[in-house]
């Protein structure tokens, strides 16, 4: 066993896995990530761009797109800053007046060379153009008399041989060096065999055959080891665009002298005239490539043309990459974003980002908490609310328990009509225990652990099942006492002035989502009023913008709520009136809204009839007033007195809490005057304690 274990270990190696999503990754928070968005909505953003902001700003576990094409940037900026593009040209002139210097001291040291014939080499070296290429045309035909000055000068053909081919083969010009004829006669016979299975491509005559017998021959030259004629034209055609974006990049006189030196490439003009044959094929085969493109690169390190290659390429990546990141065309998705490339270009950890990012958009449009409407656009889901409502509730729970002279008000009995729900049980319930449920629970948690010795009850009597605390369900119980609630919100302009319009639409959620999750037997109504009135679903109000529009028409609102109170005869009414403003307008008997401002006498009046109008039905009042405007303090202060209700004066922040308070404050009262006791837990976060 041992030494099959140590072959196995010397068989064994570990790669990077790139079979699809990381099966170990951890999952996404679902939560938080709604938490963004529904904030984003309740601002007036849409489902599909507040998805897209989340996505740009990143979570707490990973970085967004924001900072990923930051990182893009600076890397693009790094390359084109610290490099320059006339390196092959430098080191040819390097090499050149290495040469020439060379000549000239054995020139000088050698007694035995005839005198005349020193005198001819030197006048030949006088007269040696300062260009490069010129120069090197020029003592083509030297007889050089220096051993090293013929190398180096030699070394200048071979060089421009690398580096044209390094241009088009990545990592050419490291393997070629020192390369011996027999090597460069295999790279002129894979050229010509290149460039007749593009052309016969070209042609619609190849044939997988003869691809397979070109890899099988030329496969070394080509390491990333493409599988069809499409992609090693892939391949080519992305290097060979960036070689010509480098030359369109270079000055004329650049380009001149590289032209000239290049006809020297290996000591002859067939290398040339087998790459401007590729070449020609390639912008055929691929003319969407970025063939006219150029960069500016001013930076002190000067790059040779293979060198200089790679880094147009590695510009170009980076653009394509910034494009994907940007997400700004339509249909754009995360899965568009080249992970190979966002490997190259800023390393793993970034890869990792969008990794992240991948599965949290995957996560949002798979959890069922968006769906397209019928006009395409991306809305919230039912589910997406729950979702949203129950986090604002924990975080109003949080509130309400903190607060100064807070009471106990969970029931010790369970004398309250079943819900049809349960929920895990906690220290002190003393609803009924949902048998079904928890025996599920225990069977579940169980399920693959092996039971004991002896398989069953003692006596062999059938499985034993062991019931944990953490399996116990418990049946939700509703109170008997019904009310029918109406929430009347003010959205006017000034709300969304005033940084009152997100915990506006927070509250009604809040209420919203208790309500229908714990006091399924209340009935709530929604009014937005502004210049008019109108009751909402909680998912229009959700995504309701702010409209420029004057008018407090708290008069109409009202007489949504009394026809909503009328309709429900036998529920306990509830007002509660959110407003940063004394009411400006009411509806005439036309149906017309009528403005004035200030309060017109007439307005006030309308308000106020509708308000005794709900009192006589018997509505519990309460006035929710947002900001220090005195004149609405003074009105609000005389509608609650008249009636009998109350006055809050929340902080913004603070409006969910007071509302879904005072909301549980007038069920208890109304739970006391019927003698039915008071719902269990009614934000489902261990012992709740209301405002009062």
């Amino acid at each position: 066993m041992a030494r099959q274990n140590r072959r196995l270990g010397r068989r064994s190696r570990y790669v990077a896995y790139t079979d699809g999503p990381d099966p170990l990754a951890p999952p996404v928070d679902l939560a938080d990530a709604l938490d963004a968005i529904g904030e984003d909505v309740m601002a007036g953003t849409s489902p599909e761009r507040a998805i897209r902001e989340l996505l740009r700003r990143g979570t707490r576990d990973s970085a967004g797109l924001d900072d990923l094409a930051r990182r893009v940037a600076e890397r693009r900026r790094e390359l084109t800053s610290r490099h320059h593009l006339d390196g092959t040209l430098q080191e040819v002139k390097e090499l050149l007046d290495r040469a020439v210097l060379a000549e000239r001291g054995q020139l000088a040291r050698d007694v035995d060379l005839d005198d005349g014939e020193r005198a001819l080499a030197e006048m030949r070296l006088d007269a040696v153009p300062s260009s490069p290429a010129a120069a090197v045309t020029e003592l083509d035909d030297y007889d050089w008399h220096s051993a090293d000055a013929r190398a180096d000068f030699e070394r200048i053909k071979d060089l421009l041989g690398r580096e044209l081919l390094d241009q088009r083969f990545a990592g050419m010009k490291q393997a070629l060096e020192g390369a011996t004829d027999a090597d460069r006669a295999a790279v002129n016979a894979m050229l010509e065999d290149l460039n007749e299975l593009l052309e016969a491509h070209a042609r619609g005559e190849d044939t997988p055959e003869q691809f397979d017998a070109f890899m099988a021959e030329h496969g070394d030259f080509f390491p990333e080891n493409p599988a069809n004629v499409d992609e090693l034209l892939d391949s080519l055609a992305a290097r060979a665009a960036a070689a010509q974006r480098l030359r369109n990049s270079l000055t004329a006189d650049q380009r001149r002298e590289l032209d000239a030196l290049a006809q020297q490439a290996f000591g002859s003009s067939e290398l040339m005239e087998s790459l401007a044959r590729l070449d020609s094929t390639l912008q055929t085969l691929r003319p969407g490539e970025d063939w006219g493109g150029s960069e500016r690169l001013d930076g002190e390190q000067g790059l040779g043309l293979g060198d200089g290659t790679g880094v147009l390429q590695d510009l170009a990546d980076l653009d394509e990459l910034a494009e994907q990141l940007a997400q700004s065309y339509e249909g754009s998705q995360l899965d568009d974003v080249d992970l190979d490339k966002l490997t190259r270009q800023l390393g793993p950890d970034a890869v990792v980002d969008a990794r992240t990012l991948r599965r949290l958009e995957r996560a949002l449009r798979d959890s069922g908490a968006v769906r397209r409407a019928a006009d395409g656009q991306l809305l919230l889901t039912p589910k997406a609310m729950r979702l949203l409502g129950r986090s604002l509730l924990r975080d109003i729970a949080e509130r309400l328990t903190g607060r100064t002279g807070a009471r106990d008000v969970r029931r010790a009995g369970a004398a309250g009509d079943l819900a049809g729900s349960t929920r895990p049980w906690a220290f002190g319930d003393t609803e009924p225990w949902d048998v079904t449920r928890t025996i599920t629970n225990a069977l579940t948690r169980q399920a693959g652990v092996g039971r004991g010795e002896d398989g069953g009850r003692p006596g062999g009597t059938g499985p034993r099942v062991a019931i944990a605390l953490d399996d116990v369900e418990v049946q939700e119980t509703e109170a008997r006492t019904q009310a029918c609630v109406a929430l009347l919100v003010d959205t006017s302009f000034s709300m969304a002035m005033e940084g009152r319009w997100v915990p506006m639409k927070r509250t009604a959620l809040a209420l919203h989502t208790l309500v229908s999750s714990r006091f399924r037997g209340d009935d709530l109504q929604l009014i937005g009023f502004g210049r008019t009135a109108a009751t909402m679903e909680i998912d229009e109000l959700v995504g309701l913008d702010a409209l420029w529009e004057k008018g407090t028409n708290l008069h109409h609102a009202l007489l949504l709520a009394n026809r909503h109170f009328r309709r429900h005869p036998n529920a306990q009414p509830v007002l509660l009136v959110v407003t940063d403003g004394e009411p400006t307008s009411h509806l005439e008997p036309d149906g017309e809204a009528w403005f004035d401002y200030p309060p017109a006498p007439v307005t006030i009046a309308h308000t106020v009839r509708a308000l005794d109008a709900a009192a006589r039905l018997g509505a519990h009042t309460t006035f929710f007033r947002l900001g220090d405007d005195p004149g609405l303090a003074r009105f609000v202060d005389a509608m609650a007195r008249r009636v009998g209700g109350s006055v809050v004066a929340p902080e913004a922040d603070d409006l969910g809490a007071a509302v879904v308070g005072s909301y549980l404050s007038s069920r208890r009262d109304a739970g006391r005057a019927g003698s039915a006791g008071w719902d269990d837990d009614p934000l489902g976060s261990g012992p709740f304690r209301a405002w009062g």
